[in-house]
């Protein structure tokens, strides 16, 4: 179990997985931030106060937890009020003993750019540790972490406000295949992913059964996917478009995330069938 789970998780293994499991995203070209001039994006989808929380299985086993939490109270970064967002993920049970997981992720995301101005990251995933604090000036397009400032695109996301932002986006008139693109920054360095929608499905919970909407990010092969595409995501089809489930296949087995907890969520979850 030990050399599976090293398998997994020493390099970019953990962070890839949890990169998209956490994102279940796919973003559009919006106007770009020039002199101070950033976009505005009307957010119907979450308020500050909510709260999700998900149970993570490896096979068959109970592996662990996540939890996305959007602070009660506004920060003020500057001249702009920012969303303060809180992920954690651990690994539980057995899973402790083979390869004890406790990552913690922050970002501060403007409230109308839907865009990141810090992302702090504490992980220690079997003794790798990694301490990690990253500002965004998207008045000229950098990104300043302990290490080095790097040239960004316009409205760069990172991991955890990605996730926020794509939750925003208007699904009604895609088809399935289209392809859309978005761009991340993660460890001093831009990735650019692409996501395919793939339609729609029905998916049964613990809190029963949801009208979902299906996507498959474009993946890395070889280093920890089999193939391109071999994880999925399901979000729930209504106003509040959070993940109800996400899947994937890995070079030493498969893992999955289900959602196990919500509360003050911004809208009713009309996806829910009664």
């Amino acid at each position: 179990m030990k050399g599976v789970w090293n398998t997994f998780c020493n390099g970019r293994g953990m962070k890839t997985v949890l990169l998209f499991m956490l994102w279940s995203v796919f973003s559009n070209p919006e106007a770009p931030a020039q002199n101070g001039n950033f976009r505005s994006i009307s957010n119907r989808a979450f308020k500050a106060g909510e709260v999700l929380n998900y149970r993570i299985h490896y096979g068959i086993i109970d592996a662990g937890i996540a939890r996305l939490e959007v602070k009660p109270d506004l920060k003020t970064i500057g001249t702009r009020k920012a969303y303060h967002v809180v992920g954690i993920g651990e690994t539980r049970g057995a899973f402790d003993w083979f390869f004890k997981v406790r990552d913690r992720y922050e970002s501060y995301i403007d409230k109308d750019a839907m865009i990141p101005w810090i992302f702090i990251r504490r992980i220690d995933e079997g003794g790798y540790v990694k301490n990690q604090d990253v500002s965004f000036n998207h008045y000229n397009n950098t990104a300043t972490s302990n290490k080095l400032t790097i040239p960004v695109p316009e409205n760069v996301q990172d991991l955890i406000s990605a996730f926020y932002y794509a939750r925003n986006l208007d699904f009604a008139h895609a088809k399935v295949g289209d392809v859309f693109p978005m761009t991340a920054y993660l460890d001093d360095e831009v990735f650019p992913m692409n996501i395919r929608y793939v339609g729609k499905e029905k998916i049964k919970t613990r809190f029963g059964t949801f009208n979902c909407v299906k996507f498959r990010p474009m993946l890395l092969q070889g280093r920890v996917f089999k193939e391109e595409e071999d994880m999925t995501v399901w979000v729930t089809d209504d106003s509040n478009r959070i993940v109800v489930r996400a899947e994937a296949k890995i070079l030493v087995g498969s893992i999955k995330m289900d959602l196990d907890g919500f509360s003050g969520l911004a809208n009713p979850l009309t996806s829910k069938e009664k």
